[in-house]
């Protein structure tokens, strides 16, 4: 991580100093990431900066990341890197109940009891957010092939041609 960015931040106090934060991380020191992604090579580029909005009185951190993170494509199985640039403003709580007050466009960020925060957490949490279920490379060909079945199986009668036999004998 950036020498800069501290591994624990006062969330309460780096609002009070409106702090920003700049830095970079090896996608390989972020472990929860490791087993959606097809290596760990490359870096994540991130920032935070903390503030108040005075209009609404809420306390937030805006997180904002770019990097592109190597996937392996389900068509293809070939690997292919899928840029990720997300800007997320996160309200910061004490406890769950002051989540209904945030605005539609904050996600809430439950703060622990001792305000502490881990940078890392932040950016690798918005990072998994970004990995799709089934990634899918731009580049790759879709696949539009028809597939008849077998002869054998179309030769079989029906399962239910019995029960329609019955249905027109009554």
């Amino acid at each position: 991580m950036s020498a800069n960015v501290p591994e624990m931040l006062d969330a309460w106090r780096m609002v009070a100093a409106r702090r920003r934060f700049d830095g970079q991380v090896p996608l390989a020191e972020l472990t929860r990431l490791q087993g959606l992604v097809a290596d760990t090579d490359g870096e994540c580029r991130f920032a935070l900066e903390f503030g108040r909005d005075e209009v609404l009185r809420v306390s937030y951190v805006e997180l904002s990341i770019d990097t592109a993170l190597p996937l392996t494509c389900q068509r293809s199985l070939q690997r292919f890197l899928l840029p990720v640039s997300v800007v997320q403003r996160l309200g910061l709580i004490r406890d769950e109940e002051e989540e209904s007050s945030l605005p539609p466009d904050y996600e809430a960020l439950l703060v622990p009891e001792d305000g502490n925060l881990r940078p890392l957490d932040l950016v690798e949490d918005e990072l998994v957010l970004a990995v799709p279920v089934v990634p899918l490379s731009p580049e790759g060909d879709a696949v539009d092939q028809e597939w008849a079945p077998p002869q054998e199986e179309v030769g079989k009668a029906s399962p239910f041609a019995a029960l329609a036999a019955l249905k027109k004998k009554q």
